[in-house]
């Protein structure tokens, strides 16, 4: 491989985690009684064990799950 093709998959990686806005989530109330999609959205978002906090994307695809069970999870920062 030349170094010219090196350098251009070097530009099209793309950047690292660092870059990107990120949020953190607490699930704070048990799904045990909810609709199964509320379950389901709480495993989506990586959610294994209750009181549990994960770091995602500050995305609108994030931020639309947590608005379907705000009863269920808080935005810790």
């Amino acid at each position: 491989m030349t170094t010219e093709k090196v350098q251009d998959k070097a530009k099209d990686k793309p950047q690292g985690r660092s870059k990107m806005k990120m949020m953190h989530i607490k699930w704070v109330r048990s799904a045990i009684g909810a609709p199964e999609k509320h379950k389901k959205v709480v495993k989506g978002l990586g959610f294994t064990r209750l009181n549990q906090i994960v770091e995602r994307e500050d995305s609108p695809s994030i931020r639309g799950m947590v608005a379907k069970i705000p009863h269920l999870v808080e935005i810790v920062k």
